[in-house]
């Protein structure tokens, strides 16, 4: 081989060669910008996931606390109207036992609230408190119970009778102010969801009235 082809033989082996280092070399350059690509897209895609994220976050926090702040808003003013109905049934309600009083049944009911006191005060004295609306009824119903002491009460209760046991230190509160104060206190609408109807419920006072002692 002669020095020419020598030379030449060097110069295509030292080509060759920085060409297979060159394609390796850009090869790994390749490899590494669509490595760095890859994580930089999915890191991009981690910010905006997380982003999405913190912002749907945000907004239903929002749209809960506006939800919060309307349902109060409904039960408020629900509350107000609920307070209204009330006050104005229960004006009604004093209408009709204003109607009542004045019915025969009413002048039955006082007889038996005295009987009643009379019998369970078994011997022992006992007032009996009328109504001031009732003075006209007292000399009568005195007759007729001459073992209850009858009296005007200085304050009007709306009807009914108080009845005081001194010796026994016992209350009998079956006045129809106390009655009505107490249906008032446990008095409150109810929803009936599954039949779709409002309506309203309220504990009855006891027929029988009060007995404190």
């Amino acid at each position: 081989m002669t020095t020419e082809e020598k030379l030449k033989h060097f110069l295509d082996t030292c080509m060759e060669d920085a060409r297979i280092r060159s394609s390796r070399m850009l090869d790994e350059y390749t490899a590494a910008l669509k490595k760095s690509f890859e994580e930089h897209k999915q890191e991009a895609r981690r910010q905006a996931q997380m982003q999405v994220r913190q912002e749907t976050e945000k907004i239903e926090r929002e749209l809960n606390k506006k939800l919060s702040a309307a349902q109060l808003e409904q039960k408020r003013t629900l509350g107000h109207r609920q307070e209204e109905l009330k006050e104005k049934l229960f004006v009604e309600l004093e209408s009709r036992l204003a109607e009542y009083l004045e019915t025969p049944k009413y002048q039955e009911l006082l007889e038996r609230q005295i009987t009643e006191a009379v019998d369970f005060a078994k011997g022992n004295e006992v007032v009996v408190y009328l109504d001031p609306a009732d003075a006209d009824k007292l000399e009568r119903l005195a007759l007729r119970h001459p073992k209850a002491l009858l009296k005007q009460s200085d304050y009007p209760f709306l009807g009914g009778t108080r009845a005081v046991i001194p010796s026994r230190n016992i209350l009998i509160d079956k006045s129809f102010r106390t009655r009505l104060a107490e249906a008032k206190e446990h008095f409150h609408f109810s929803l009936y969801t599954p039949a779709g109807r409002t309506g309203s419920t309220a504990t009855q006072a006891a027929p029988e009235g009060r007995v404190q002692g």
